[in-house]
């Protein structure tokens, strides 16, 4: 499996995520949350690499607008219901994944293959 980045074309983390692969000639697969979305299963992978607790944008203004600060509620469901909640890139190389810009994280996973 290859590079796989989730967000939007709106995001500038995403943009600058797909420019860091691309420069260096690195084939991935971008995949636009606000058109597709994430499927169960690809968040349940991402979760199980980085956990449940920081999959949230809390401080988004989606979040905000939402109301998600003063309710509980479970991050997968949340994100499986409205992708954009989402913190973005989400950038994934099979079992490995990270949230937001992470250059040094992506670098040591090139060094590796």
């Amino acid at each position: 499996m290859g590079i796989q980045i989730f967000g939007t074309g709106k995001s500038q983390d995403t943009r600058k995520a797909e420019r860091f692969f691309r420069e260096r000639g690195v084939p991935f697969q971008a995949i636009d949350l606000a058109e597709k979305g994430i499927s169960r299963g690809e968040l349940a992978a991402v979760a199980a690499a980085v956990g449940t607790d920081g999959l949230i944008d809390t401080e988004g203004r989606r979040f905000k607008d939402r109301g998600l600060a003063w309710q509980q509620y479970d991050p997968l469901e949340e994100a499986l219901a409205d992708p954009l909640l989402l913190k973005m890139p989400i950038v994934r190389d099979g079992r490995k994944a990270v949230l937001g810009y992470a250059p040094d994280v992506w670098a040591a996973w090139l060094k590796e293959r």
